[in-house]
C-alpha cells in the first residue's frame, strides 16, 4: 500500500530506537551513555558476547560492527520479526498510537488476491502431506526412507508431500474445498490445456514446499520417481506469488540461521539443502531449478557477506561454479565476496553427508577457496604455457577478467593477488615436478623440484647461489636438532624454493614428523643419505646454531635470519623477472626504478634487519620476537661465517 507523505517521518518521531531494539538485547550499561542516546549490546543478529551492536538515538540508526547489520527501526523490526515493510510500519504505529492511514484500493485488491492464492497453496501443501500418509504413497515413503535415510519427523519439518499419479486428484480436493478453478490455474498448481480442460500439474512426484522469507507457501517442487518422466524435478510456473529468480529455496529459516553466526551455504537442490540442515549445516539454501541469478546473488548478500558454493564434484558442478564466478565479478564489493567448496569423487552433498557424515561435510566447507582461485584455475589448469605468447594471452585474458569488476579496491585486490599467482606460476614452469598417472588434476601449487641446470643462468629462472645452498643447509640442520621449531616457521619452510633434492626431501620430512621426539630418528630411517650428507658439510658443523650451546632460542634466532634472506632473495627474483616481462624489450624510467629498487631492497633484507621494534624487544624476521642483544650475537656469529665463499671464515 502507499503511505502518505510525511507519515514515516512522523513514525520515526515518536518512536525510540532504543526502545524498539531494548525488547531485544540487553544493554551494556558499562559502554553506554543514555544521557546522549548513545547505547552498545550483543548483536542480536549474530552470537558473540562482546558488545558491538551501536545504537543511536538521536540519529535513530543502529550499526553492529561485528556482521555489519544496520539500519533504523522498520529495518529492525523487519529483519528481527520475519516482516514485510507494510507489516513492520503497522507494528510501530501501533505501538506510537498513530492510526494507519486507508489502503489504496487498488493495491487492497492485489494484496487481497496474493493472501487467497497464498491459502489455496496452503491448502494444497496439507493435501499433499497427507496422501505421503496414506497407502497411494507407499512407495514416496520407502524412497524416503531406504534412499534419502530421511526418518518421518524430518518429513514433518519439511512439509514433505506426494502427488499422486493421476490427473484430477488434486483438483477434485481442491474444488470439495470451495477453491475457484481460476485461483487453482493462478496458483500454478492446475495447468490448463489447449482443449480448455484443467488437470493436476504434478503427478507422481515426492512434493517440497517452496517457502517465502516468511514461511508463506509460494510454490512447490517435485521429484518424480519414474525414471521415465520426462523431468527429474518440476518446479511450479512463475505467478503472482512465485518469481522463481529473486526466491531460495529455505531462505526463511536460512537467514534465521546465518543471522546467528551459521555459515551460509549454497547448493544445488532440494534434498542437499535438506541433508545439510538435518546434519546441522541449518543456513542452507539452493535456486530453484536454474542458474543462479543476480537477483538470487544479491539475496545471499543480505543474508552472508560470503557465501560458501558447495560445488558438485564433476564436471557439471565446476561448470556451474564458473557461471557464478563470471555473474559475481561485476556485482563484488568490499566485504561481499564468495568461497567454493568442491565436493569429493563427484558427490553431492546429500551423497557426502551420507556416505561419511557431517564432519567430511564440514571439512570440505573448511577448505572452501575465495573465488580467485576458481578464477585462476579455470584460465590455467590443463593448458601449455611455455612460449612467450602463451603467456602473454594468459596476461590478455586476465586483464579482461580484472576488468568486468566495478568496485575500484575490489579491483584493485584481484589485480594484486593474479598478477602474485602469475608470477609465481612463470616462475615455477621449469622447475615444476609433472605428477604421475593419466586423469588426475594438475596443481599447480605443489612443492617445486629443483630448478634444471640448463635455465639456472636465465634471469627469469635464476637458480640459486651457492650461498643460498649453505643458508638452506644450516636451517634444515638447525630443525633436525631443534624439531620443536618447526611449527614456528612452518609457512615459511613450505614456500622455499630449496635448491637440492636432499633438501626438499628433509623439509618435507621435518613438516611430516616435527615436532615429535623421535623425528631425527624417522628422518634418518627415511633418509639416511641424504641427512648424512647434510650434518658432515664442514659450514654445517661451525654454523652458530649447532655449536655445543644448545640454546633452542637462539637457534630460533638464526634460522629466522637465514629464511629472511632467502626469502629476501626469492623476492627479488619474483620482482626482477615481473620487471623484465614488463620491459619487453624497451626499459622505460618506471621499469628501471623498479630493478633498482628490488636490488636495494634485496639487499637490505638479506642481512635479516628486524622489521619492527617493540619496546625493549625485536621482532625478527618470520615472527620470532627476541631480545636485541640476542638477535645482534646471532648476526655477529653470522658474519664471521662468508656463505659466499662455500662457508670459510671471513679474514
Amino acid at each position: 500500500m502507499s503511505l502518505p507523505p510525511g507519515f514515516l517521518d512522523e513514525l520515526r518521531t515518536r518512536v525510540s530506537l532504543s526502545a524498539v531494539v531494548g525488547r531485544k538485547v540487553t544493554w551494556d550499561m558499562r559502554k553506554s551513555n543514555m544521557a546522549k542516546g548513545d547505547w552498545w549490546a550483543p548483536c542480536p543478529f549474530h552470537q558473540e558476547k562482546s558488545a558491538s551492536f551501536h545504537v543511536d538515538d538521536r540519529k535513530g540508526f543502529y550499526y553492529c560492527f561485528g556482521c555489519h547489520a544496520k539500519g533504523d527501526a522498520l529495518t529492525f523490526v523487519k529483519e528481527t520479526e520475519n516482516l514485510s515493510f507494510i507489516e513492520a510500519v503497522a507494528v510501530l504505529a501501533a505501538e506510537a498510537g498513530l492510526p494507519m492511514p486507508e489502503r489504496d484500493p487498488r493495491a487492497a485488491e492485489q494484496a487481497d488476491r496474493r493472501s487467497e492464492l497464498a491459502k489455496v497453496m496452503d491448502e494444497a501443501v496439507k493435501w499433499f502431506r497427507l496422501q505421503l500418509k496414506t497407502a497411494v504413497g507407499a512407495e514416496a515413503r520407502k524412497y524416503l526412507t531406504e534412499k534419502r535415510r530421511l526418518a518421518e519427523p524430518a518429513w514433518d519439518r519439511w512439509d514433505i508431500g506426494w502427488a499422486p499419479a493421476s490427473r484430477h486428484a488434486l483438483k477434485d480436493a481442491l474444488a470439495a474445498k470451495g477453491i475457484a478453478p481460476d485461483l487453482m490455474v493462478a496458483s500454478g498448481l492446475i495447468a490448463k490445456g489447449d482443449d480448455g480442460s484443467l488437470f493436476d500439474r504434478f503427478r507422481g512426484r515426492i512434493i517440497f514446499p517452496i517457502r517465502d522469507t516468511r514461511g508463506r507457501a509460494i510454490s512447490l517442487g517435485g521429484r518424480a520417481l519414474d525414471p521415465n518422466a520426462p523431468a527429474k524435478y518440476l518446479n511450479g510456473p512463475e505467478t503472482e506469488l512465485f518469481d522463481k529468480g529473486r526466491t531460495l529455496f529455505n531462505i526463511g529459516p536460512a537467514r534465521e540461521a546465518a543471522g546467528k553466526g551459521k555459515p551460509l551455504v549454497v547448493a544445488e537442490g532440494y534434498m542437499d539443502v535438506i541433508a545439510l540442515s538435518e546434519a546441522g549445516f541449518t543456513a542452507a539454501v539452493a535456486p530453484l531449478g536454474t542458474a543462479v541469478t543476480e537477483d538470487q546473488l544479491r539475496l545471499m548478500w543480505r543474508l552472508a557477506d560470503e557465501p560458501v558454493i558447495a560445488l558438485d564434484g564433476d564436471s557439471a558442478g565446476l561448470r556451474a561454479g564458473l557461471r557464478v564466478v563470471d555473474l559475481a565479478l561485476p556485482l563484488l564489493e568490499a566485504g561481499k565476496g564468495l568461497r567454493f567448496a568442491l565436493l569429493p569423487g563427484g558427490m553431492d552433498p546429500d551423497d557426502l553427508i551420507k556416505a561419511e557424515g557431517a564432519q567430511a561435510m564440514q571439512r570440505v566447507l573448511d577448505g572452501a577457496q575465495p573465488m580467485v582461485r576458481l578464477l585462476w584455475q579455470r584460465e590455467t589448469e590443463g593448458q601449455d604455457f611455455s612460449s612467450p605468447e602463451r603467456q602473454a594471452a594468459l596476461e590478455s585474458r586476465l586483464n579482461e577478467l580484472t576488468s568486468r569488476i566495478k568496485d575500484r579496491l575490489i579491483k584493485d585486490r584481484y589485480t594484486e593477488t593474479l598478477r602474485r599467482l602469475k608470477n609465481d606460476f612463470f616462475w615455477s614452469l621449469t622447475a615444476r615436478k609433472p605428477k604421475a598417472g593419466k586423469g588426475k588434476r594438475k596443481d599447480f601449487f605443489e612443492d617445486k623440484a629443483p630448478p634444471l641446470a640448463s635455465t639456472r643462468a636465465s634471469l627469469l629462472a635464476a637458480g640459486h647461489a651457492p650461498e643460498d645452498t649453505l643458508r638452506e643447509a644450516v636451517i634444515l640442520a638447525a630443525l633436525v636438532r631443534f624439531p620443536g621449531l618447526v611449527h614456528r616457521f612452518e609457512t615459511s619452510l613450505e614456500r622455499l624454493d630449496l635448491s637440492t633434492e636432499d633438501h626438499t626431501r628433509l623439509r618435507n620430512l621435518l613438516l611430516t614428523h616435527a615436532p615429535d621426539a623421535d623425528c631425527r630418528a624417522r628422518i634418518e630411517a627415511d633418509s639416511p643419505a641424504a641427512l648424512d650428507r647434510l650434518l658432515a658439510h664442514p659450514h654445517v658443523r661451525i654454523a652458530p646454531p649447532m655449536l655445543p650451546r644448545n640454546d633452542e632460542d637462539f637457534a630460533a634466532v638464526c634460522i629466522a635470519v637465514d629464511l629472511a634472506a632467502l626469502e629476501a632473495k626469492r623476492a627479488h627474483r619474483i620482482e626482477m623477472a615481473e620487471a623484465e616481462l614488463g620491459i619487453a624489450g624497451l626499459a622505460d624510467e618506471s621499469q628501471t626504478w623498479r630493478v633498482s629498487r628490488a636490488t636495494d631492497l634485496r639487499n637490505a633484507a638479506s642481512r635479516g634487519m628486524p622489521k619492527e621494534q617493540k619496546g625493549e624487544t625485536i621482532l625478527a624476521p618470520n615472527g620470532v620476537e627476541q631480545d636485541r642483544e640476542e638477535l645482534d650475537r646471532a648476526r655477529r656469529l653470522h658474519d664471521q661465517i662468508d656463505f659466499s665463499r662455500g662457508g670459510r671464515s671471513r679474514p
